[in-house]
């Protein structure tokens, strides 16, 4: 494994060393907000430590990327494949347009986190946050899956304002039984049953808890609700193409 500290690299020069690990495991030490790592990377097993800067993974095809660390914005923007592992937080509009993939955040998420996801056919993406979400999340949704776990949050909201705004595909779970703040007549929330929660959401949990070390049978305690478009008043009118 190759490990190079790239704390006063140019993000040029840190994406040539990608290129050139062709698929061999790489880290990356001491990032000081470089944006752009990983962005389009297929095959690479990369790990940072330090803060990489926006756009981290921006249209990552493939390969795993791991932080030891925080994030900035933007993380994952159009994310086709992969998966992501961020062992912190991440800024604001995570996930931005993602078309497959998974994403782990440990902590929390800013605002507008999974806008614009989408789904076609088998090809889910999934974003698991295991702390709070920011206002607006999963906003214009258009298929995929997001889980916002909000652990030892259990006496506060877990998501801002909006949460699902424009959505007409998907499903957005939260381990909650609070309904979200501003939550449009547009959608529905439900709890969900013991079946559904072992079918949809354990297997994605199993993975974070073990990803971060943290307790799966906390995280799947407790309620979880999914909210959902509602079919008999849809957002998808507002769309040139209807399936």
């Amino acid at each position: 494994m190759l490990e190079v500290d790239v704390k006063n690299m140019r993000q040029e020069d840190i994406a040539a060393l990608i290129r050139e690990a062709d698929g061999e495991p790489l880290t990356l030490k001491s990032c000081m907000g470089q944006r752009y790592i990983g962005c389009g990377m297929k095959n690479v097993n990369l790990t940072l430590t330090g803060t990489p800067g926006n756009a981290l993974g921006a249209y990552l095809d493939g390969g795993t990327i791991r932080v030891k660390g925080n994030a900035q914005d933007a993380v994952a923007d159009t994310m086709n494949n992969g998966k992501m592992y961020i062992d912190g937080s991440a800024g604001d509009a995570l996930g931005y347009a993602m078309r497959g993939g998974k994403i782990f955040i440990h902590g929390n998420a800013g605002y507008r986190a999974g806008v614009h996801m989408k789904a076609y056919g088998d090809i889910q993406p999934v974003i698991v946050i295991g702390g709070t979400a920011g206002s607006f999340l999963g906003e214009y949704l258009a298929g995929g899956t997001i889980i916002v776990l909000g652990l030892n949050r259990e006496k506060e909201p877990i998501t801002g304002f909006f949460c699902g705004n424009g959505m007409y595909s998907g499903r957005i779970y939260l381990r909650t039984d609070e309904k979200p703040v501003g939550l449009s007549e547009k959608l529905l929330m439900r709890k969900i049953d013991d079946e559904e929660k072992k079918s949809v959401i354990a297997p994605y949990i199993e993975e974070f808890s073990k990803e971060f070390r943290e307790d799966y049978k906390k995280c799947m305690d407790g309620t979880f609700i999914v909210i959902e478009p509602n079919p008999k008043n849809s957002y998808k009118e507002l769309y040139a193409a209807v399936s």
